[in-house]
């Protein structure tokens, strides 16, 4: 590339976020283009940032938004293509492979975003997964549900989170959920219920080598706090832990399998009552939602978007080099709120690190040097805040801008 050309990053998002991506890579000398919804005209974008902004119609067709690209491109030259959003993702992989820009292509992009796909890559190596089945041949389907206990829990291959799943206790609850699902039923999969406790690791990875990853571990499984409402927590976790070191070769292991070159990714791992032993659930090539980042920056000092923006720039060249971090702890408490701009200043403790604003959400961040301190402020915090701000939705279908 010629010296006197700055790169030309084109960021894909249908959600509000990435802000801060896009604030790096302009402080790094890159033009930014946002393609985003019509919807989102009016949100908070760092317009200081962006050279130029597009906005898609809702419900376009993935062909309408190549060919519009691929006109963009014709007059300028786009030199990353980057999905902000784990929704946008095949189509930041459809307009590379089309455009030919490097960078994750479809296949490699399955691996996180397709949760048979991923399941099945990760037991390549050796990566424990609970025992799970295709939603295909309904023989093996029978014989899945004859020879592995239940109580099982039929999941989206393609939705974030625990968005769509359901639980499914008995065998005969199965089939009529298949039934309506009717031709769709292939994009699911049935998999083994594993009571336990929730752990994240949220990595930075330059060419294929994870840089940096923090452990963490959610106040309660996701799932439960998505179905049954509640206050969602989490945590780091003790550091030099047999929880932190455990969790850390594991997740080197399953990046290796995945094969992301660069970029972040958050993955999830369940340590199972049962056994203790930790399965793989999920891993996407994003940065973690509900204030994982803010939490993330309070323990460590990096910043999952900018750093995720610095490599994209360097772009494999060898130029990337981790900041030095910090080795303190944080935790997220965040519900759902009865008021619409909810006051938490009653919460007032030192450790409080960010007070988070937004409409109808109650949350905090919390920073110290000591685990214990933050763990025990979560929980109390927690109690608190069922008694004065929690309210509860039913669980979503379909994941909200």
């Amino acid at each position: 590339m010629p010296e006197s050309r700055p790169l030309t990053f084109l960021c894909i998002t249908t959600y509000e976020k990435g802000q801060e991506f896009m604030r790096e890579c302009k402080r790094e000398g890159c033009r930014v283009l946002l393609l985003t919804a019509e919807k989102l005209r009016d949100a908070d974008w760092p317009r200081e940032s962006l050279h130029d902004t597009f906005y898609l119609p809702a419900e376009i067709p993935l062909a309408d938004i190549v060919q519009a690209v691929t006109h963009l491109a014709r007059t300028q030259k786009i030199d990353r293509i980057v999905a902000l959003d784990e929704y946008d993702m095949e189509t930041a992989a459809t307009l590379r492979e089309h455009l030919r820009v490097p960078g994750m292509g479809l296949t490699t992009m399955r691996y996180f975003r397709d949760k048979l796909a991923m399941r099945m890559k990760a037991l390549e190596r050796d990566v424990r997964v609970p025992d799970f089945v295709p939603v295909v041949n309904h023989q093996d389907i029978r014989y899945y549900l004859e020879h592995v206990a239940g109580p099982w829990v039929l999941k989206p291959r393609q939705e974030a989170s625990a968005i769509g799943i359901k639980k499914i206790h008995a065998a005969e609850e199965l089939w009529p959920v298949l039934e309506e699902l009717g031709d769709k039923q292939s994009s699911f999969l049935l998999e083994k219920f594993v009571p336990g406790e929730v752990y994240h690791v949220d990595s930075v990875v330059s060419e294929n080598e994870i840089v940096f990853a923090n452990v963490s571990k959610y106040g309660k499984p996701p799932m439960n706090v998505a179905q049954g409402g509640g206050v969602f927590t989490t945590f780091t976790v003790a550091r030099d832990s047999k929880e932190d070191s455990g969790l850390r070769q594991i997740n080197r292991d399953l990046i290796a399998a995945l094969g992301l070159v660069r970029g972040v990714a958050h993955a999830e791992f369940i340590r199972a009552h049962a056994d203790g032993h930790f399965y793989f659930l999920e891993c996407a090539a994003r940065v973690g939602g509900a204030y994982i980042n803010e939490m993330v920056e309070a323990a460590t000092g990096i910043n999952l978007w900018r750093e995720w923006a610095r490599i994209e720039v360097a772009g494999g060249d060898g130029s990337y080099q981790v900041p030095p971090t910090r080795e303190e702890y944080a935790g997220v408490i965040l519900s759902l709120a009865r008021q619409e701009n909810p006051d938490t200043s009653a919460f007032n403790v030192p450790e409080v690190f960010l007070r988070i604003k937004k409409h109808h959400h109650a949350g905090l961040i919390l920073r110290s040097t000591d685990q214990q301190r933050v763990q025990s402020l979560l929980e109390g915090y927690s109690q608190r805040f069922v008694r004065e701000f929690l309210a509860v939705e039913p669980p979503r279908e379909k994941p909200t801008a």
